[in-house]
């Protein structure tokens, strides 16, 4: 899964794309839960009320999006295993759309009109998968056919420790067989049973289908073939999409990105900046046809000049207001814009790097981490920062995701805000604490007394934090959390560098493999990550997951993070939640709640689509002036 911040929410390739609210009433009705939790929260925004544009529908216009830091690189389907750039999925969403689409309407399903599968079926005792696939087309024509998915399936199949949505043990690992019995129909054996619910919202709303007629080559003026149907030619297909997918000044003249079965096509793309423009797939063959003319992603280096432009009320259709800049709305209703609020399916957390060089033995103990969570006011954190518009961050899991949250979580998660807790669990291990100064190793060794295997005597509790760019929440959030830590003499100091940066240099660190060149970070917040329907892990928290960057490694985690895909019980899936909550393989932190702004004669904004960062312009419309 990629990675998002908040103001510019990227759907995260791990995600599923849903609508997960049935109108803004659902969605201040969450808000009030978060407050009910310990997470602050109002009940309402703007002026009150939501304005739902009415009127007869104006065929064509442009809407033009803000996105704040928001700069994709990559446009080949399946990036890569080391690129971490969520803003990718924002670009390719509209284009190739997974297989299970989730959200139907405001409900949180499988969406049957817009998944790719006009039925799915799972048989003996869960392990074999029957899929039907609709008998659309791609843009230039030519029907999608199973062939399509054995395309794609056979390039994952040589390269899955390359994708970045791999999740360990899964697709395409798991899978014994593929038959194709017709055109249109794809029985997929796998070596297990699964959870169903697991399988089709965490594994096929991952995997889009590749145009086999136009894609399967090893070279642009190469002849396209059955190159997949072995190994060695799936390897060599695989590296030149990625190679091409990765050639940021040809993604809008490239003809290989011009097949899609999506309901959009790319029109163009700045390199520099990362505009880009979308226009209807004339050839889409699914149910919502775009309306529009264009669709346009604006970029914008910071949440100020967001602000700037979209307060002029002249350039910008559809934006995410900063939360700090709560007071402006009634300025930008006044411009003729409409408000609604987003809670955002997410985690937001810090990472911790357990094998750095220098800070790895420190951050490997788990009362290090505890005290690190304990001296993080989140309570403060939402009222403050957020304004009361934030998921508390009380485990692994948003309140939003309903009835996967545990109890635990619920009633605000293992570790509340408590200076004294914290100075208390690093007196017990040896410390020296020095609040408002440096805490020390005082009692090394490994005894459940000392500081912990590979601490020396003297080690400042020293760390820096690595934080995302351009959004003064983030300044003020890492801020806030400077100053905390400090109370307990956690000395922590603040670097913020561009997303785009942070994904690049932040590597993924293990015990076997640390290099300095990407393994010198120590801490660092990317943002948030977002969860699908069915929120487990995905690689985030096992042994070796593919989105494991901290190194966490806990045989007990991994147990438990498997029995969420194979059982489909609330009860195993809480005892994962709970676990991963008290563990911290991450620290938790709030997840803001997005503010949407959006042209009051824009229809078909709302119900908004958190799993798509509201990215659907395929439903949107300008009503007529004056209805």
């Amino acid at each position: 899964m990629s990675r998002s911040e908040p103001s510019s929410e990227a759907t995260e390739v791990r995600v599923s794309k849903g609508r997960r609210l049935a109108a803004i009433g659902a969605v201040l009705a969450i808000a009030a839960l978060v407050a009910a939790c310990g997470g602050g929260g109002a009940a309402t925004i703007g002026s009150g009320g939501l304005k739902v544009a009415t009127g007869p529908v104006v065929h064509g216009g442009t809407a033009t999006m803000a996105w704040v830091a928001a700069t994709p690189n990559f446009i080949f389907p399946l990036p890569p295993a080391t690129n971490e750039d969520g803003y990718n999925a924002n670009l390719t969403l509209g284009l190739w759309p997974s297989l299970a689409y989730i959200g139907d309407g405001g409900q949180s399903i499988v969406n049957p009109q817009e998944s790719l599968f006009s039925s799915l079926r799972y048989s003996d005792a869960d392990k074999v998968i029957t899929m039907v696939l609709k008998p659309w087309k791609w843009s230039d024509g030519v029907p999608i056919t199973s062939r399509d998915f054995t395309f794609t399936y056979d390039l994952l199949k040589a390269e899955y420790s390359d994708w970045i949505n791999y999740v360990q043990g899964t697709f395409p690992t798991d899978v014994t067989g593929v038959l194709t019995p017709n055109a249109h129909t794809v029985v997929i054996d796998l070596n297990r049973s699964y959870n169903p619910a697991f399988y089709t919202d965490d594994v096929l709303s991952e995997i889009p289908l590749l145009p086999q007629h136009a894609w399967d080559k090893t070279s642009a003026s190469g002849k396209v073939g059955n190159m997949d149907e072995t190994t060695a030619g799936a390897k060599a297909v695989w590296g030149f999409l990625q190679t091409e997918g990765g050639d940021i000044a040809t993604f809008a003249s490239n003809p290989l990105w011009q097949v899609v079965d999506g309901p959009w096509k790319l029109a163009k793309f700045v390199s520099g900046d990362g505009y880009y423009a979308w226009v209807p797939n004339k050839n889409y063959s699914g149910p919502d046809k775009p309306l529009l003319s264009e669709y346009v992603a604006e970029p914008f280096t910071s949440d100020t000049a967001e602000l700037d432009t979209l307060r002029s009320g002249i350039s910008l259709d559809v934006a995410q207001l900063p939360l700090n800049d709560i007071g402006q709305l009634g300025t930008i209703e006044s411009e003729g814009y409409s408000v609604a609020q987003q809670a955002v399916p997410g985690v937001a957390a810090i990472i911790p790097n357990l094998d750095n060089a220098s800070v790895g033995p420190l951050l490997r103990q788990l009362y290090i981490r505890q005290a690190l969570e304990d001296l993080i006011d989140r309570k403060q954190i939402v009222a403050k920062v957020y304004d009361g518009y934030a998921d508390p961050g009380n485990g692994p899991v948003p309140l939003s995701s309903g009835q996967w949250v545990s109890p635990l979580e619920k009633t605000g998660g293992p570790y509340p805000y408590s200076p004294s807790a914290a100075i208390a669990v690093l007196k017990a291990h040896g410390l020296t604490v020095v609040p408002n100064g440096v805490s020390t190793c005082l009692r090394p060794g490994s005894g459940a007394a000392d500081c912990g295997a590979g601490i020396r005597t003297g080690e400042p509790l020293a760390l820096q934090l690595l934080y995302s760019s351009g959004s003064t929440p983030y300044d003020q959030q890492s801020a806030a959390i400077q100053s905390s830590e400090d109370l307990a003499g956690v000395k922590v100091t603040l670097k913020s560098e561009p997303f785009n940066t942070l994904t690049a240099t932040v590597g993924t660190c293990t015990a076997s493999k640390h290099p300095a060149s990407t393994c010198g970070w120590q801490l660092v917040y990317f943002g948030y990550d977002l969860v699908s329907l069915y929120p487990s892990s995905d690689g985030f928290f096992d042994t070796g997951g593919v989105n494991n960057q901290g190194g966490y490694s806990n045989p007990e985690m991994d147990t438990l993070i498997n029995e969420t895909k194979y059982s489909s019980s609330a009860s195993a899936f809480y005892a994962y939640e709970d676990y991963a909550a008290r563990q911290l393989p991450w620290l938790w932190l709030p997840q803001e709640t997005d503010i949407n702004v959006y042209k009051s004669n824009l229809a078909g904004f709302t119900p908004v689509n958190p799993f798509s960062g509201s990215l659907n312009p395929e439903v949107w419309y300008y009503a007529k002036h004056g209805s």
